[in-house]
């Protein structure tokens, strides 16, 4: 069963965010076409739910900005993961975001969560993934999130992690085919990424087996198989710096609705593997999300 509560984001950054999500005038966003800012990834960014993808959140073109606000629940058997976050879109170029996680370890330690705070950045470099189709190259974006972990010296670092924070740089390339096969609209993306993030950033940074950073490639595809209604998979490859627990890869498969043009609904089974003590975790996933 899929459980939801509220989640508290540290004041001052989501009053700032939010404060600009006001400042966007409701007639000066959301002219780019339905989807193109993907749906909220779980850290926070624009892309798909495991991964960032190139794409900047919201629906505002060169011209203007953009905005989306989401929660997501992911609750394996042993364990309960909530996000919320919030994303400004700048004139289709630049993406800042924060989102806020609170990982729920009550099967392990009796009353316990993990929470970290996650503030994010992106930039278009070059290309567009709708609009270029006479050209061979995605959009190429390249960005970084900073993970701060509020609990690191409670759990994380009794168990080999070596810091409470860090920052992840990635490179994402995002293609948008029209006309694709089966005469549908196809999205593909590719994600590299460098990090040192025990279950990312949950369990800390860094580990006993390593302490540097690992280059980890992040794939999505999807489809859209009606004009509102978008079906993908996903991998995610993850490093493994702790000898206390094995960390294995992410994937998905997932199925998202965009009732009308600023309202999505993404749902998705995920295969996390394992989690500290527990293998074989297997979870259902809801993200809501509003976007201009």
């Amino acid at each position: 069963m899929i459980r939801f509560r509220t989640l508290a984001f540290p004041t001052i950054s989501a009053v700032a965010l939010a404060a600009a999500l006001l400042a966007a005038p409701a007639a000066q966003a959301g002219s780019r076409l339905l989807a193109t800012g993907g749906v909220t990834q779980i850290e926070g960014s624009a892309g798909g739910g495991l991964a960032p993808w190139a794409l900047i959140s919201g629906l505002g073109s060169d011209r203007e900005l953009g905005a989306s606000a989401s929660c997501t629940r992911v609750e394996p058997q042993e364990f309960s993961l909530d996000t919320c976050a919030l994303s400004v879109g700048i004139r289709d170029r630049v993406e800042l975001s924060i989102g806020h996680q609170t990982f729920d370890v009550s099967s392990v330690i009796p009353d316990t969560d993990i929470s970290q705070t996650i503030v994010g950045v992106k930039v278009r470099l070059l290309g567009d993934a709708v609009y270029d189709q006479d050209r061979w190259y995605p959009q190429l974006s390249a960005g970084l999130q900073y993970k701060k972990n509020s609990d690191f010296g409670f759990v994380p670092a009794l168990i080999g992690a070596q810091h409470d924070s860090d920052v992840e740089p990635y490179l994402a390339a995002t293609k948008v085919y029209l006309a694709g096969p089966f005469s549908r609209t196809w999205l593909v993306n590719a994600t590299l990424r460098a990090t040192r993030a025990n279950q990312l950033g949950i369990l800390g940074f860094g580990g006993d087996r390593s302490d540097s950073r690992s280059l980890v490639a992040e794939l999505s595809t999807a489809m859209f198989v009606s004009d509102s209604v978008v079906v993908g998979a996903e991998y995610r490859q993850k490093p493994d710096k702790l000898s206390a627990f094995k960390e294995d890869d992410f994937s998905d498969v997932f199925v998202a609705w965009f009732p009308i043009k600023n309202v999505s609904v993404t749902a998705a089974y995920v295969d996390l593997g394992n989690i500290a003590i527990h293998d074989d975790q297997r979870a259902w996933y809801l993200s809501l999300q509003g976007g201009l």
